[in-house]
């Protein structure tokens, strides 16, 4: 795995060891930030399901000025740790938590908002829909706010209240949906 594109692009990141997480693709990944992007002047992220934190890395590398990654598992705290080190960056450009979603919602409540949010949650515990509306209730997004949902091609996320569908596309077993929050 590799940073695709800005700053800390060609640079290598770690995967997290084990079988606990699944990686998004370098493609999957540079297809994303095509279609969000592909490189920004300012902007906060938030992935709630970091794993190796290659998303977060990439979103500062092209542009974003603070990201919020955040995984549950012991050794993706580890590996997002060492990852960001890579990037020789300034360290108050990210924050790492471990802790698992929901309680990072509720950390972040009325704390801090986001241009963009990622959700790539594991494939067999996907709650979208439920964290779409968990993050509409905690007013997370800031005005015209994005949420990029990384799915395998099994599951159907379409219509969601509250948001407005953007952009859907098929990556053979993945699928990205991107909502901007309705205002």
């Amino acid at each position: 795995m590799r940073i695709i594109s800005g700053k800390f692009g060609g640079r290598k990141v770690a995967p997290v060891p084990g079988t606990k997480t699944r990686p998004t693709t370098d493609k999957v990944r540079e297809s994303l930030f095509n279609m969000i992007g592909p490189y920004f002047d300012s902007g906060s992220f938030l992935d709630l399901f970091a794993g190796s934190g290659a998303v977060s890395i990439e979103a500062i590398s092209r542009g974003m000025n603070h990201a919020v990654l955040v995984d549950r598992q012991y050794a993706a705290y580890k590996t997002i740790k060492k990852n960001i080190e890579i990037t020789n960056e300034n360290q108050k450009d990210f924050k790492v938590l471990k802790m698992d979603a929901e309680q990072a919602l509720k950390k972040l409540s009325g704390v801090e908002k986001f241009d963009y949010i990622f959700l790539d949650p594991p494939y067999a515990k996907q709650q979208m829909v439920k964290q779409l509306a968990e993050i509409k209730k905690l007013d997370l997004l800031n005005p015209r706010g994005i949420v990029i949902c990384e799915t395998d091609n099994q599951t159907n996320l379409e219509e969601v209240p509250d948001y407005d569908l953007i952009k859907q596309k098929d990556y053979g077993l993945t699928v990205i949906t991107i909502y901007r929050a309705q205002e």
